[in-house]
């Protein structure tokens, strides 16, 4: 490759994207640090703590990313199902000889590392469904393509609930919408809608009181198109769907939630106040947050931080430093440098030419999404804790690394869309 070429090609990458990339990266290091710091701590670069052990996967991901766009782009295409057999091989290793820790055995020992595989299947999985639907005449409004779209996205999904981590695998769901861009029915996204509001309903009223609502619904339904038999039929079913998940509502709550889920949906829900136990989590965020006012307590200076009220205040609740000691003023433009990513990713989703490249970019954008609305709606008490880290700020070496790959290969299939091949 002579340099003109090589020249062409870094012209191609999106800077702006990693400049954001970077930025965030940034934000969270100096945050980690904050939220460990203690008036002990000696240096910024002790890498014997959380602080200089995130500086280490912060290079390693830039290398990473580096790597990747030295890579010749038709690599990510070629080998996805590799990738995503790998990737399910781990998924399966780890429930036979993974580390358990917090109560999930999603991690496998690697030295003094851990590697979670889940967070690869994310970037792996993604890849292989644009293979897919890239590769054939595949229609969304087949049932066959629906399924094969469904098996490659449900077995990374059912695995890592073994772990059980329903966190990680919610964010599966999230590429729906991609599915959907792809030209799914909306009737799919309307019905997981409808069905997110039957659950709650359920658990807030009862199901006497949905009982009747239904019935009262259907029935007002049914009299304002009773001339139409096509609608009728649908209201009918949908009814009798409506009414056998209404029922399964209580068996799911009951049997397959873990008395911790079922105490955060409570708490979340209003059902049930528990301030030392299971809503312990939330009210330190909350206040942590809410202490920092507009302008926050200033870097390093957070007493909810400083002294350690809020768990996990370096991974999953690590937007509490933040809002702490960096106020609203500082939430608002983390919060805003996220959606400039988001809304950059789609725009280089959507100036993409092949529809591999296309659907990629859509899934990154709904992986990211997903997990930064669940953070943050989760640290401020809009949806119940399930413990899934916030994009490049969070601490952890298979998060960062992963979110790294899932970016990088866009910018890559990005910098190629012209036909430019490094």
């Amino acid at each position: 490759m002579n340099n003109n070429h090589n020249r062409s090609f870094f012209f191609n990458v999106d800077s702006f994207t990693i400049l954001l990339f970077l930025l965030l990266m940034a934000i969270g290091w100096f945050n980690i640090y904050a939220a460990v710091f203690t008036d002990e701590t000696v240096s910024i670069f002790d890498m014997n703590t959380n602080f200089g052990k995130q500086l280490i996967f912060i290079i390693v991901a830039i290398i990473t990313g580096t790597a990747i766009l030295l890579m010749d782009a038709k690599f990510f295409s070629t080998f996805s199902p590799i990738f995503y057999a790998i990737t399910i091989l781990l998924l399966i290793v780890v429930l036979v000889i993974g580390r358990n820790v917090g109560g999930n055995q999603a991690w496998i020992p690697i030295g003094s590392f851990r590697l979670q595989p889940s967070e690869f299947a994310k970037w792996s999985s993604c890849l292989l469904l644009a293979k897919y639907l890239s590769s054939g005449n595949f229609k969304l409004s087949d049932l066959k393509t629906q399924v094969v779209c469904a098996a490659i996205l449900g077995l990374p999904m059912f695995l890592i609930m073994l772990q059980p981590d329903t966190g990680s695998a919610m964010v599966f769901g999230s590429l729906i919408l991609v599915l959907y861009r792809e030209g799914l029915s909306p009737y799919y996204l309307i019905s997981g809608v409808l069905m997110i509001i039957l659950f709650i309903t359920t658990l807030l009223f009862g199901k006497l009181m949905v009982s009747l609502a239904l019935i009262a619904f259907t029935g007002l339904l049914i009299y304002y198109y009773q001339k139409n038999r096509k609608l009728l039929t649908t209201f009918i079913a949908g009814f009798a769907l409506s009414i056998i998940f209404m029922f399964s509502v209580d068996f799911v709550y009951n049997n397959v939630l873990k008395s911790h889920q079922k105490g955060r949906i409570d708490i979340l829900l209003g059902i049930s106040t528990d301030l030392r136990g299971a809503g312990y989590n939330v009210n330190q965020s909350k206040i942590a947050i809410g202490s920092g006012g507009l302008l926050g307590k200033g870097y390093l200076q957070g007493t909810q931080t400083k002294f350690n009220f809020v768990p996990e205040q370096s991974t999953d609740f690590i937007f509490c430093t933040v809002g702490e000691e960096w106020g609203f003023a500082g939430s608002f433009t983390v919060i805003l440098i996220y959606l400039v990513l988001l809304l950059r990713i789609v725009v280089l989703a959507e100036r993409q030419r092949s529809s591999f490249n296309r659907i990629y970019g859509y899934s990154v954008a709904c992986i990211l999404f997903c997990h930064f609305f669940i953070n943050i709606a989760m640290t401020i008490g809009l949806m119940p804790v399930i413990g899934i880290p916030l994009p490049f700020l969070s601490y952890g070496g298979s998060s960062l690394i992963s979110f790294t790959i899932l970016l990088f290969i866009l910018l890559k299939l990005d910098a190629n869309r012209m036909g430019i091949n490094s």
